[in-house]
């Protein structure tokens, strides 16, 4: 399963790259996320590898995240008119995760946020829960950029939300 979300974000792309790039800032935007744990590598570094947990109600699950790509490395020195990438492997029990994202500048101001997604299953359940509600992941993913684009602009915290 492919799908790409994305999102304009009135931040310079700079600011947009940090924000994104601190280990310090993802549970104030991500979603359901419990715990998140540098296992190699410095944190959002290429080839480091961290342990996350998620809970969805009360079902936990837990995942390893590589992060396959970082350009340019230094998020505080991005050229003019580059593209900024992130790219990570999610796996966890039933499926790998292949996340692709892009930070470009629209205007000095604002920052589009561009995701690529890529699932592949590998237990039945989790293919028959993909057959059966593909949107579910896609809408997940969306929801995950709107909840940085409201902490980013506004500094609405998701824990304040869902507690």
């Amino acid at each position: 399963m492919k799908y790409t979300n994305s999102i304009e974000i009135a931040l310079p792309q700079a600011q947009v790259a940090q924000l994104l790039a601190d280990p310090a800032k993802v549970a104030h935007w991500l979603r359901d996320i419990v715990f998140h744990e540098a296992l190699n590598g410095p944190y959002g570094q290429v080839g480091s590898t961290s342990r996350v947990v998620f809970q969805s109600g009360k079902r936990q699950m837990e995942c390893t995240e590589t992060i396959t790509r970082r350009d340019p490395a230094d998020v505080t020195a991005i050229p003019a008119g580059a593209v900024v990438h992130f790219d990570r492997e999610i796996t966890a029990p039933g499926m790998t995760s292949v996340v692709r994202d892009r930070l470009t500048a629209l205007t000095p101001e604002s920052t589009r946020w561009e995701s690529d997604s890529e699932f592949h299953f590998t237990t039945l359940p989790m293919r028959a829960m993909a057959l059966l509600l593909p949107r579910m992941f896609r809408n997940q993913s969306q929801q995950h950029l709107e909840d940085f684009k409201a902490f980013a602009e506004h500094g609405t915290d998701v824990r304040d939300r869902t507690r």
